[in-house]
């Protein structure tokens, strides 16, 4: 098994999870619940972890997180629609369900 994906949030390492799930990627979440032994452990040694199943899913699962991580460091967009903004992570208006690519 290799350890693609590690972050202090466990909410973060969960969505990793399920992008990589509909990408058809077995992977497993580790340290779940190991926050507790903070103090004990250095906190980086307790982050929740992603483990692939397949060492050969390896790159394909770190190009999906890549990928992923890259439209959350996106701006928020303005729907032409309505005027309102949007998280850069949505394809449609959360406002009137425009889609983003029709007001280019």
């Amino acid at each position: 098994m290799n350890r693609v994906f590690s972050h202090p949030q466990l909410a973060i390492v969960v969505q990793m999870r399920d992008v990589l799930a509909q990408a058809g990627i077995d992977a497993h979440l580790r340290n779940e619940y190991a926050a507790g032994a903070a103090g004990e452990l250095a906190p980086i040694d307790t982050w929740p972890e992603l483990w692939l199943a397949r060492p050969r899913d390896t790159e394909r699962a770190l190009a999906l997180i890549a990928s992923v991580q890259q439209q959350s460091d996106e701006p928020d967009w303005q729907c032409a629609s309505c005027n309102s903004d949007s998280p850069a992570s949505f394809d449609y208006c959360w406002r009137c369900g425009a889609d983003r690519r029709a007001g280019r």
